[in-house]
């Protein structure tokens, strides 16, 4: 079990606190492996194994069970005169485990935390009954620095700059970086959460009858990711291929992948008028493999999943995200938190003065003292252009400066 300091760290300095501890993210990201960390952790602390109490509701133990059931279940077997520990796994396969919830962190003395890997786990119904009494993680892939620390374990380790292809090619799923697969193992065991992901979260969970539609746009969503577009271009493109399906069921589509936390919507914001658009947003992915276990890999691809790899990594590090619309032309990346804020313009490489002439152009617009970068995958990337660094996308993900 390799640690995952970014994530538990953060989560640890919440232990004990009243709040419950809630780990979302997409299928086998490692929020179940995340939760063993903890209770690692609080052992650590001088917690003895009696007060952690541990359960995985998508076992087929508790397929059945309600809301009073798990209740019952829990309630039997807290500590008498101590604090109980209670790890919740997959908790939204339990219908009104908010209630359940909710009544334990009331009456009792437990530290709870829960998981799931649907965005339902963050609905209204939370909100009514947890309003100020909980606090939220979204739990991602591994980030490319954790990449190289799991590739430590089974392989030499290349320079980061050789090793961020593969990165990019292989993702981030936890479970393909345990030991050395080949890519098409690797894709075998991503395209399995891809399936499950699709099945589970959405088509059963929403009733999709119309399964073949809901993949075509998957992977129309998947080929253009990095690319804005709406739900009239979908559209318009199944028209293409003699299938009719309106805008609205295109919406409905893209936010049931939205909630399976296998897309993540970017909208634009228009820097000038300081205002974000509703129109043309672009979708990334939840990981660079689930692209090239669908469709395969092709190379024309890889400038995009740059793009994807630096739009997790700000997500990863805490900040919104958004694209910079300019009056003449498109900032990648927006990155704002708190008091802070970034630039980034994301680019294959620079093979022409007129390329970098764009590229640069579209930072120098902004009129703004916040840091700029411009990243590339040239080798001898680096320095500074009138306030603008130019780095290696590697060094950039490695990177403590932002």
């Amino acid at each position: 079990m390799i640690y995952r300091p970014m994530y538990v760290d953060k989560i640890m300095r919440y232990a004990d606190a009243p709040f419950v501890k809630i780990l979302t993210g997409v299928r086998r990201c490692g929020k179940s492996t995340i939760l063993k960390m903890i209770m690692e952790e609080l052992k650590k602390r001088g917690i003895s194994d009696k007060q952690l109490l541990s359960y995985r509701f998508d076992s087929m133990e508790y397929e059945d069970m309600t809301a009073k059931e798990m209740f019952n279940e829990i309630k039997s077997k807290l500590c008498d005169g101590e604090k109980t520990y209670l790890f919740l796994d997959e908790v939204q396969e339990i219908k009104h485990w908010e209630k359940v919830v909710n009544s334990l962190a009331s009456d009792y003395d437990v530290d709870i935390y829960v998981t799931g890997s649907n965005s339902r786990m963050m609905s209204s119904e939370i909100e009514t009954y947890l309003t100020g009494r909980y606090i939220a993680f979204r739990i991602y892939t591994l980030s490319f620095s954790e990449y190289l620390t799991f590739k430590k374990e089974y392989s030499d380790v290349k320079a980061p700059r050789e090793e961020l292809a593969e990165y990019i090619r292989l993702g981030g799923f936890p479970a393909t970086h345990l030991q050395k697969y080949s890519e098409d193992e690797v894709y075998t065991i991503v395209r399995d959460i891809y399936n499950s992901t699709i099945f589970s979260d959405i088509v059963k969970r929403n009733q999709v009858r119309k399964v073949d539609q809901l993949e075509r746009i998957v992977k129309f969503a998947f080929d253009n990711v990095g690319k804005t577009f709406s739900a009239k271009s979908i559209s318009d493109y199944l028209k293409s291929e003699r299938r009719t399906i309106d805008n609205e069921t295109v919406y409905n589509y893209l936010e049931k992948l939205e909630n399976a936390y296998i897309l993540y919507r970017c909208s634009r914001y228009d820097i000038q008028g300081k205002e974000l658009l509703k129109t043309q947003e672009k979708f990334y992915l939840a990981d660079t493999a689930l692209r090239y276990s669908v469709l395969g890999f092709t190379m024309t691809s890889v400038a995009a999943m740059l793009e994807n790899v630096v739009y997790l990594e700000l997500r990863r590090r805490g900040y919104s995200v958004n694209i910079g619309k300019t009056p003449d032309g498109e900032i990648d990346f927006i990155a704002k938190k708190q008091s802070e804020k970034l630039y980034v313009q994301v680019t294959r490489e620079i093979t022409s003065p007129e390329t970098e002439q764009r590229e640069y152009s579209r930072l120098l617009e902004i009129r703004d003292n916040y840091p700029k970068y411009l990243l590339t995958t040239d080798n001898f990337a680096g320095g500074n252009y009138e306030g603008i660094k130019t780095m290696h996308v590697a060094d950039f993900l490695l990177s403590s400066e932002f």
